[in-house]
């Protein structure tokens, strides 16, 4: 590179993101000339953000390029990044880190893949998964690499895993002595908006580490730079972040032109992603979210719910979305091999949609329609609505507006923090 990392920050001013290409027109999801991801960036400029260097990558199947910029030009299909790497002479890859669900995506909620090498390119495949600190530096330390390199896809709601995963990564990179290198991807459901609850410190957990609201509107590269500037910043990464092109804020996914990789076993599609920040929070009561279906978390229910929920979700009124009544069996998971009864949601209108609003009030109706209706004993609603207000409030009999209303003077605040960092029109 021309300009050393220390000239590039000082001319890029505070904050700002030190490699970057000329940008490309915006695309409207036709592949080749819409969205380029941070690998796609990387790799057009030859690697030169790794050069010389040992690399470690943090990856799991959403490490994907479809060849808009590959090896030696286009590449055929959708390739892995970490085989693109290892089959590039420019660059030196020496280690794999699998997050939950594992680099090759093959274990469940909770679980992960443990150390093996990766068959297809004999590279060291190490377990992150419920590593942080030192425990995780050491992995860091014990693998050679010089550089990590994190590249998943996140789908935008603050217990989603990955994003944690990056935050364990750049402290135990800093306690390791080593470079952390950020490949920016979409935000799937937007980054227009911050919506929900803000996590108090005091529920962090590993579902949320630090105070951000429940869904916040930020890409993976956005989330990095802030959570080294406000919560990491006794001792920071040397953190870069990579950036997309051809991305603007008001994108849903399939505006990108890029392929659909499940980040994990229980995110199928976009659409899943779409109401997964509201209604993950059906995981702190005793109804399924819909695990064990093909439609998790569009589909919730339980044993002796009938179609008064649809009907009384319904007369809420909400924007964007329809009540279905609906009836399901889930072939693992809560209620696994029994019918249950609950609703399925269908979105109409995703730019109306509020999801954390939409499941707070199906959470109430469920609660006001079905006797059998309770939180899971050890209060996991608590750490995924980062804080007693929500489990307390529906209790006590409040509406979804009183119980909205609560979270707004920490969200107003929190967005005020989120705007600083924001890197996409």
């Amino acid at each position: 590179m021309s300009l050393s990392r220390r000239g590039l920050l000082a001319a890029g001013g505070a904050g700002a993101v030190p490699f970057t290409v000329a940008a490309t027109p915006r695309g409207r999801g036709t592949r080749g000339t819409g969205v380029r991801t941070g690998f796609d960036v990387l790799a057009a400029d030859g690697y030169r953000l790794l050069a010389g260097q040992k690399v470690g990558v943090v990856t799991n199947p959403t490490g994907v390029t479809t060849g808009q910029a590959g090896t030696t030009g286009a590449t055929s299909g959708v390739r892995h990044i970490v085989d693109l790497l290892h089959a590039d002479n420019r660059v030196n890859p020496v280690a794999v880190f699998g997050p939950e669900h594992g680099f090759r995506g093959t274990a469940q909620a909770g679980g992960s893949e443990g150390r093996y090498d990766d068959p297809a390119t004999g590279l060291p495949v190490h377990d992150t998964y419920l590593k942080r600190g030192q425990a995780l530096a050491d992995v860091f330390t014990a693998s050679g690499a010089d550089t990590v390199v994190f590249d998943v896809q996140d789908v935008g709601a603050r217990f989603y895993t990955y994003i944690w995963t990056l935050y364990d990564c750049m402290e135990a990179a800093a306690l390791a002595g080593k470079r952390l290198v950020v490949l920016d991807r979409p935000n799937p459901v937007t980054g227009r908006a911050a919506l929900g609850p803000v996590l108090r410190r005091e529920f962090a957990t590993f579902v949320g580490r630090e105070p951000i609201a429940q869904a916040h509107g930020m890409t993976v590269g956005e989330l990095a730079l802030l959570f080294n500037g406000e919560f990491l910043a006794a001792a920071p990464a040397d953190l870069e972040v990579v950036r997309m092109t051809g991305w603007r804020r008001d994108d849903f996914y399939d505006a990108t032109g890029l392929p659909w990789v499940p980040p994990s076993p229980n995110m199928p599609t976009p659409d899943t992603a779409l109401v997964y920040s509201g209604t993950c929070l059906f995981e702190g009561t005793n109804l399924s979210e819909g695990r064990g279906t093909t439609r998790p978390f569009e589909l919730l229910g339980a044993e002796g719910i009938d179609r008064a929920w649809a009907e009384a979700a319904t007369a809420e009124q909400l924007p964007g979305v329809h009540f279905r009544e609906a009836y399901f069996a889930p072939v693992f998971s809560k209620f696994q091999g029994r019918t249950v009864g609950g609703v399925q949601l269908h979105v109409h209108d995703r730019h109306a949609f509020d999801p954390v609003r939409t499941a707070i009030t199906l959470l109430v109706t469920a609660k006001r329609v079905w006797s059998g209706f309770a939180w899971r004993p050890d209060h996991w609603i608590d750490r995924l609505t980062g804080s007693t207000e929500v489990r307390t409030l529906i209790d006590a009999g409040a509406t979804p507006a009183e119980i909205t209303a609560t979270w707004q003077p920490d969200l107003a605040a929190f967005r005020t923090v989120r705007r600083t960092y924001l890197r996409y029109p």
